[in-house]
């Protein structure tokens, strides 16, 4: 993610309608804003109506398009993509093939990488990660020092937070609650308004439903 300082002149020159970057010489679209303050690499874009500000960064081949703001110290680069009314903030990391779109936001000291795709109006923040090809969706929250990965799935209201953890090809749906040391994995589910937490472990093709709670020193497997 370092950037070296960038002799804009050597760039090719901007087509029409985009201009370069003072600071980076990155293709901002003339329709989008950039800061000076903010730092576009030579191979991003920023383009629609997208904004980028404060000590923000752009980098690598990353996109940050549509009407999404990109502000504060956040970076997003790699092959990432910003598109929608997108809001990534405070010090988040968005990079590698990742996708980040419709009214998603991420902030915090978040961090969403690999393949995963944040979208509806989705949150993850504080300290969670998602991550591999896993999805974060409707209008849930991933938050404090969660992780979601693999190619597990956190959609509708649900929340996953503390220092749990969602992965496998798992589900965590509905108006679920995934905290403490929880481990949800493999083709489990977990959905609505069923509470897990502490140490509970739920796998293979578990299922946690209605209004159960399941806490303590617990593994369900199926």
């Amino acid at each position: 993610m370092t950037q070296e300082k960038t002799d804009i002149t050597k760039l090719p020159a901007a087509p029409a309608g985009w201009h370069r970057h003072p600071n980076g010489g990155g293709l901002v679209e003339d329709t989008a804003t950039a800061e000076d303050t903010a730092l576009i690499g030579p191979n991003a874009k920023v383009f629609g109506h997208a904004k980028v500000f404060g000590h923000a960064r752009v980098l690598d081949s990353a996109r940050v398009y549509g009407s999404a703001r990109v502000f504060g110290d956040a970076r997003v680069f790699g092959d990432a993509q910003v598109s929608g009314d997108v809001l990534v903030y405070d010090s988040a990391q968005v990079y590698d093939s990742s996708w980040i779109c419709e009214d998603a936001e991420v902030c915090g000291l978040a961090r969403v990488f690999g393949r995963a795709k944040v979208y509806d109006s989705a949150r993850v923040f504080d300290r969670a990660q998602v991550f591999g090809r896993a999805q974060a969706f409707g209008v849930t929250w991933v938050c404090c020092e969660a992780q979601v990965f693999g190619d597990a799935q956190v959609h509708g209201d649900a929340q996953v937070y503390d220092d749990a953890k969602v992965f496998g090809e798992a589900q965590v749906f509905g108006e679920a609650h995934v905290f403490g040391d929880a481990q949800v994995f493999d083709r489990a589910k977990v959905s609505g308004s069923a509470w897990v937490y502490c140490s509970v472990r739920v796998c293979g093709d578990a299922k946690v439903c209605g209004d159960s709670k399941v806490c303590a020193d617990t593994e369900i497997s199926k």
